[in-house]
């Protein structure tokens, strides 16, 4: 009898396992597999166990190509089967080719004559998944607002940081989930930072290495109205919970999509922009209407010297300003109250927002 041995966590079973399963039996004619303990778990990987050791032991003892279970529980880092291994003397360690202790594995082949084999790593018919993925997926959550932005856009792309600068905006809702996305794409409005969250991904570091700016990940996890510190990664300095922009914000949508990639070496004065964020952040900090028109004004005025296609004229309006990069997108109204808001809503096909903050 050739005997097949096999190492793992093995913490949340999934199809790519059991596809490893199925190839390291046909090495031989009986296959041992040996799950990581408890507390061998918490000690390497430092997170709990899944499932109680007996539970995880009684799922793999009833699929149909394991023939035994284990528990590692030896403390050598890598080597949580040792025990086993050397008792059972099996004839073949089967591991996957991203194996991160093949050294080590290997010399402990040799003290007993065993056969050392790498197993490509063959995913199911369907969309394969790690254990990572399907603990990112749980933790993530089921639905996440947008953002607009008032002031300083921009100044959260870490090769234009301003000192004295800062970035402000608000989560808004309606929220969106991945099964019922509530806005335009492509729009402005933060869409990719809120899809990565929602996939459970880190979606700071995704933006970031995209070449892009970390607000729309920053507000939409943190929420309410928000001023930043402009800088090479998000620092918050002050939230409220937006109440005084209740009532009073709206979307038009433009009909063109916008891409920031196509916009982002244009020419534009970051010296306007952080004045422009500056008089934002007092409106926060006063939780100002007035004050906060006068900041989204003067965005807007950067914004038409960077050639963009004035937004249309609402004469009930405070102001407006293009959300996100512009050239395209969302453009953001700010009304003086809830009635007029409503009115224009209306009149113009707008979209009404509130401002967003998770207790």
């Amino acid at each position: 009898m050739t005997r097949v041995f096999v190492s793992g966590c093995y913490d949340i079973i999934h199809a790519g396992h059991i596809e490893f399963f199925k190839d390291a039996k046909m090495l031989g004619d009986h296959l041992t597999v040996c799950f990581a303990s408890e507390d061998v778990l918490y000690r390497h990987k430092n997170r709990k166990s899944s499932l109680p050791d007996d539970h995880k032991e009684h799922i793999l003892k009833n699929l149909k190509c394991v023939d035994d279970v284990v528990r590692g529980e030896n403390t050598e880092l890598g080597l949580d089967f040792k025990d086993h291994f050397l008792k059972l003397k099996p004839n073949i360690l089967a591991v996957t080719e991203d194996d991160k202790f093949s050294d080590l594995k290997k010399q402990l082949c040799e003290k007993i004559g065993a056969e050392y084999v790498v197993l490509e790593k063959r995913p199911p018919s369907f969309e394969p998944i790690s254990t990572s993925d399907i603990i990112k997926h749980i933790k993530a959550p089921t639905e996440a607002p947008l953002r607009v932005d008032f002031a300083g856009g921009w100044l959260d792309v870490p090769k234009y940081f301003r000192h004295d600068g800062y970035v402000v905006n608000c989560a808004i809702t309606p929220l969106v989930s991945l099964k019922n996305w509530r806005y335009e794409k492509q729009s402005g409005l933060g869409g990719s930072g809120a899809w990565a969250i929602l996939k459970g991904e880190n979606a700071v570091d995704k933006e970031l290495n995209m070449g892009a700016g970390w607000q729309d990940p920053a507000i939409i996890s943190e929420t309410g109205c928000c001023v930043w510190f402009s800088g090479i990664e998000p620092r918050l300095e002050i939230k409220n919970n937006g109440d005084f922009l209740k009532g009073k914000m709206a979307l038009y949508w433009t009909g063109v999509h916008h891409n920031t990639d196509e916009i982002v070496k244009h020419g534009r004065d970051y010296d306007k922009i952080s004045n422009a964020s500056r008089v934002a952040r007092d409106a926060v900090y006063k939780e100002s209407i007035a004050i906060l028109s006068q900041a989204i004004s003067l965005s807007y005025d950067i914004q038409m010297t960077e050639g963009m296609k004035e937004l249309p004229i609402i004469e009930t309006s405070i102001t407006k300003k293009y959300c996100g990069s512009g050239h395209g997108g969302y453009g953001l109204y700010l009304f003086s109250n809830e009635k007029l808001r409503n009115e224009a809503v209306q009149k113009y096909n707008l979209i009404s927002i509130e401002p967003y903050c998770k207790k």
